[in-house]
């Protein structure tokens, strides 16, 4: 068995090097894996992914398997911004929806250390303020202070179900 770890930008793999000359010494179809990571990673687009391959030598059979994007890049995409303010409290790149919010948590589960969806959010919250976000057109300082209020808490129940366990 032999594993390889490389990133790709989503559903945007090339044939060429590095990951084609791998492969091909590895008499893996190049053209094939190729293919089978862009259709795994289409959900990405526009976002660097960790990928990885285990790869029967043997067999020559392979798992291609997709890791989440950082939580920058997903609050990124999210405001459809191309890069971190380099001075958030000054300026600002974008403003996203709680529900954005919550998304990229839910996306974010499973290396977050948040036991419950809104100790989730409220992390994502604190990365979209180092980065330059307003959320809902407020601070996110503002949004984790309504959070402790209740003002979001039937929004939150909403999403209970994708995030899983009660909160």
């Amino acid at each position: 068995m032999k594993t390889l770890k490389f990133t790709v930008e989503g559903g945007q793999a090339r044939p060429g090097p590095p990951l084609g000359p791998t492969l091909s010494q590895m008499g893996i179809n190049v053209a094939e894996a190729v293919k089978r990571i862009n259709d795994v990673t289409a959900d990405f687009k526009g976002m660097t992914v960790p990928v990885t391959l285990e790869i029967d030598t043997d067999t020559k059979k392979y798992e291609v398997k997709v890791g989440i994007p950082t939580t920058t890049a997903l609050l990124l995409k999210a405001a459809g911004a191309q890069t971190p303010s380099g001075d958030p409290a000054h300026k600002k790149i974008g403003n996203i929806s709680l529900k954005d919010v919550v998304n990229v948590a839910i996306t974010k589960k499973d290396s977050l250390t948040a036991k419950t969806l809104e100790g989730a959010v409220i992390t994502i919250l604190s990365s979209a303020a180092t980065i330059g976000l307003t959320v809902e057109n407020e601070e996110p300082k503002k949004v984790i202070s309504d959070i402790y209020n209740n003002k979001y808490s039937e929004m939150l129940k909403e999403f209970q179900s994708k995030w899983g366990n009660s909160s």
